[in-house]
């Protein structure tokens, strides 16, 4: 945990500078399979323009950083449409969305899928159906935005671009 924390520090001036936010950063496995993921967002999203200088910004600044000795593979990305939340601050700016949330108590693990309608430093509220819950972040075992997709249009419904301007220039040559 100190590396992880250790990591954020060296690679957040370096995208502030591209001006992207470092949403996440997780490195796992050992040895030589360490693999070290960085998440990178901005307001309207982080596009491939922005993950590839994001990419080259961080090589440096890895290379150079004496926690992360030995070998390992660096993914940089987006958080996407459906975002880990794993910090206070994820949660803060997910307030507003559809989430699903594991999590457990004295009572077992369960699972929650509702709207975030608030989250300060020690917890988040969970708004599902009628009912909502308070939930401690040490108690989540795992949570996410979800992205809600609309329904498909029907085929043959709806207008096709331009399609009333032809017809009604077929209709005044007619007359």
């Amino acid at each position: 945990m100190r590396e992880v924390e250790s990591l954020r520090r060296a690679l957040t001036p370096a995208l502030s500078g591209l001006g992207l936010d470092l949403y996440d950063l997780e490195l796992s496995g050992s040895g030589r399979a360490r693999t070290l993921r960085v998440l990178v967002d901005r307001p309207g999203g982080a596009d491939l323009e922005a993950v590839t200088a994001a990419t080259r910004a961080l090589s440096p600044v890895l290379d150079d950083d004496p926690s992360l000795a030995g070998p390992y593979l660096l993914e940089v990305s987006s958080p996407g449409l459906e975002r880990p939340l794993r910090r206070p601050e994820h949660f803060a700016r997910a307030v507003g969305s559809e989430v699903s949330l594991k999590h457990r108590d004295a009572g077992g693990h369960h699972r929650l899928h509702g709207t975030l309608v608030a989250a300060d430093d020690e917890a988040c509220e969970i708004e599902a159906g009628d009912e909502r819950h308070r939930i401690r972040y040490t108690e989540i075992t795992g949570a996410r935005t979800v992205f809600e997709w609309g329904p498909a249009a029907r085929p043959g419904s709806g207008s096709k671009p331009g399609k009333g301007v032809a017809h009604r220039a077929q209709e005044k040559v007619r007359r």
